[in-house]
């Protein structure tokens, strides 16, 4: 079965002006935003990105090329978290050979991200759910960590041509539109290149952080 490749997303994003700063990279804006969050200087903001990414015609492409929305994200993801359904035991298999069919490969250089702890399963089941939007990573982040004053952000480099996926569509009258999410479907390796403690300066408080995580993924 032939497959295309979506277009490079980074290349039609960036450069990106935000807090009138121009980011060369999604890396870059990343590290600012990072930045900002701990010195809580700006309250981050998943919307203005996601106006960015609607008005961009790859973004639109990628969002158009796919039939699948959050409905069925939701579902898919229910199935592959069920244990004790020993009479669907073939759901998940089923459900995931059938989005394998329609999903396309992740441009090479794509940068995505993923918040909190790596799970332990993504390595067998070849399956992750990111974003392209570095905000609703942060966010999703500090939802994650409210008991803790540590936050992990993972950013995920796209290093080889097979790695399929494809962008969930989801609906613009709710709150989940600011998602901008990616469903990575299947790759041969995960790796870490990089683990970064990211500190305010200005602060004693040495256990206000960020760790930053990076990947590549071919």
């Amino acid at each position: 079965m032939s497959r295309s490749t979506l277009p490079l997303l980074d290349s039609s994003l960036y450069p990106q002006v935000w807090q009138q700063q121009i980011f060369a990279s999604p890396q870059a804006l990343l590290l600012s935003m990072l930045s900002a969050t701990l010195s809580r200087e700006v309250t981050i903001d998943a919307s203005a990105f996601t106006k960015q990414l609607l008005a961009d015609d790859v973004y639109q492409e990628w969002i158009n090329t796919t039939v699948f929305g959050r409905y069925l994200h939701r579902n898919f993801t229910a199935f592959y978290q069920q244990t004790e359904d020993s009479f669907n035991t073939d759901m998940p298999a089923l459900f995931r050979q059938e989005l394998v069919r329609h999903a396309q490969y992740l441009p090479l250089g794509q940068v995505l991200f993923f918040a909190g702890d790596m799970p332990k399963s993504v390595r067998q089941t070849k399956t992750l759910t990111t974003t392209v939007n570095p905000a609703t990573a942060i966010i999703n982040a500090q939802t994650l960590n409210m008991n803790t004053s540590r936050l992990i952000i993972n950013q995920i480099t796209i290093t080889g041509k097979q790695v399929l996926g494809f962008a969930i569509r989801h609906n613009k009258r709710t709150s989940e539109r600011l998602r901008n999410e990616v469903l990575i479907l299947d790759f041969q390796v995960l790796r870490l290149v990089n683990e970064q403690a990211i500190e305010d300066i200005k602060k004693s408080n040495t256990d206000d952080s960020i760790l930053l995580r990076s990947y590549e993924i071919r």
